[in-house]
């Protein structure tokens, strides 16, 4: 077989040679060391929780050496494809504050950085294999290859077209001229050299030294349209975008000896591969895979919920590195990105997706931010999810921050809420459109022990009194209708009293707030105000 006349025959068009390419995406000038990484998401659904872990592995192993991170999208599967899913795909990492170097958003000297843009690339690049006898046209239909499949199941073999089930890998130049002017539809198969008896030696980065099989089967590598598929693909355009490092997860340890055959076949050096265990979830006692339809799963509920970016990247670092934790115990306050990230401290088996333990991680985020922050990342999340609520909070902002300062700061700041969409019920008290007596007094108090205590309090009550002074006075209060000014006191003779203090400052709380909890009753007052304090008193004894 004349292999350069076949490869002139299939593709008559493509005029520019693999070393024109070459040549315009040349190895790139950066500091040894540095790593090249990608993320090369597919649009064909929604964002998987899971890609966040080869994203914040590709971009830490960059920004960390001096490399270069990009966004590659792979939309070579035109049947899968879902409309919006790329914008999708944009606006998820935009929220979560990962940044690209290059890409289809930032553009750069290796573009185009979508796939369905380089198919004269593919082309090139599967004409150089035809001319030397490592891919070949396969005339084969659907019907006949389903003959094949049929075949195979019957004889309990591996599916697949390889070994005495091919059928056009030798097919001599006429029979193809032929068929190419009867108009018969084809792909180009990769020539297979590989036996599935053998087995082959790979160092993952992640998993160590793994044994697999060594395929033998000869896969498509462009469609009978001319696209690729994206085994092809992938192994272009990594050497082409001059990718060193390539992090995915460990589902595509099974295509790998392929993977190699491939760029071996086309003459590349291989990236270094790291494969990152599935991300598990409890089903009772055993683990099982964070599947779709799991709670969780898509990137944009963390955001339709309110996650601070910061909150779910934090929660992805402590699956990510075994050492994060305590590293953040002792930087509390240190930017995440200062965490030094390292290989070596993955662990080769399935982390465990845990939504209470992200709402701890997220709780103790929100609460080292300021008021500021959180207001402004408040604001931003509820004027798309929660318009109302947004056009009250910016109706006041210095009186939303000042609600939002409470408990803020100090060694032991409150941690009342994990995602924003809590925040309205956590705060709404403060404004009228939300509040409403939502709790009950706890205990069987006489009616007018309570409004005698509430009157007592209306009494003394003085919005510039310190926090000791007012307490004082609602012990005065206490002990004045036969409550003792001693929680502890109490204890020790509960038949003496009505109650204790405690319960003066639950009466107090619940006409306030409207709840048994709620942040400190003191700091409550001072920002709702004297008269709106005093109305809210005078309006819940009158209806008691």
């Amino acid at each position: 077989m004349d292999y350069k006349a076949l490869a002139e025959l299939l593709f008559p068009d493509i005029i520019k040679t693999t070393d024109y390419y070459e040549s315009i995406y040349p190895e790139r000038n950066l500091p040894e060391g540095a790593k090249v990484t990608r993320f090369a998401p597919s649009p064909t659904g929604f964002v998987h929780f899971g890609s966040l872990f080869p994203v914040l592995v590709g971009e830490r192993l960059a920004r960390q050496s001096g490399g270069v991170f990009y966004l590659r999208i792979e939309d070579t599967d035109s049947k899968r494809e879902v409309k919006g899913a790329e914008q999708d795909i944009i606006n998820c990492y935009k929220y979560f504050g990962i940044t690209f170097d290059e890409g289809i958003t930032a553009g750069g000297a290796y573009a185009p950085y979508r796939q369905s843009e380089r198919k004269e690339i593919y082309q090139t690049y599967a004409k150089k294999m035809v001319a030397e006898g490592k891919a070949y046209p396969c005339f084969c239909t659907p019907e006949e290859l389903e003959e094949i499949r049929a075949r195979q199941e019957a004889e309990k073999v591996t599916p697949g077209y390889y070994g005495k089930y091919v059928k056009c890998r030798d097919l001599d130049l006429d029979t193809v001229k032929d068929k190419l002017e009867k108009g018969i539809p084809y792909t180009i198969r990769y020539r297979c050299t590989g036996n599935a008896n053998n087995k082959i030696k790979f160092t993952d980065l992640i998993k160590g030294t793994i044994e697999l099989t060594e395929n033998e089967i000869d896969h498509i590598i462009l469609k009978s349209d001319g696209t690729p598929t994206y085994h092809f693909a992938h192994a272009v355009d990594d050497h082409l975008m001059r990718t060193t490092h390539v992090i995915r997860g460990e589902e595509w340890l099974p295509s790998l000896p392929y993977h190699i055959q491939l760029f071996s076949a086309l003459g590349f050096k291989m990236p270094k591969y790291m494969h990152i265990a599935q991300l598990m979830r409890l089903e009772g006692n055993a683990k099982k895979k964070l599947s779709k339809r799991d709670k969780g799963a898509s990137l944009s509920y963390y955001i339709q919920e309110g996650y601070a970016a910061e909150s779910v990247l934090e929660y992805v670092m402590t699956l990510l590195n075994s050492n994060f934790e305590d590293w953040r115990r002792a930087n509390p306050n240190e930017d995440l990105n200062k965490f030094p990230f390292s290989i070596k401290k993955m662990s080769p088996s399935g982390s465990l997706f845990d939504l209470v333990k992200l709402n701890d991680v997220s709780k103790n985020v929100v609460s080292r931010m300021s008021a500021e922050e959180v207001y402004n990342k408040l604001t931003v999340w509820a004027e798309k999810h929660d318009p109302e609520f947004y056009t009250i909070l910016m109706r006041d902002p210095e009186y939303a921050k000042a609600i939002l300062s409470i408990g803020r700061g100090g060694k032991n700041p409150r941690k009342d809420f994990a995602v924003w969409s809590e925040v309205k019920n956590y705060i709404g008290f403060f404004y009228n459109e939300y509040f409403k007596i939502t709790d009950s007094i706890q205990g069987d108090f006489d009616k007018k022990d309570i409004i005698a205590c509430i009157d007592g309090f209306l009494e003394t009550y003085d919005s510039n009194d310190d926090q000791t002074a007012w307490f004082d006075k609602i012990r005065k209060v206490a002990e004045d209708n036969g409550f003792c000014p001693s929680v502890k006191d109490y204890k020790d003779n509960p038949t003496g009293y009505k109650g204790h203090v405690g319960d003066v400052s639950m009466f107090l709380r619940i006409a306030v707030t409207g709840k048994l909890n709620s942040p400190d009753l003191y700091q409550v007052m001072q920002v709702l105000g004297a008269e709106e304090t005093k109305r809210r008193l005078f309006s819940f004894k009158n209806n008691i």
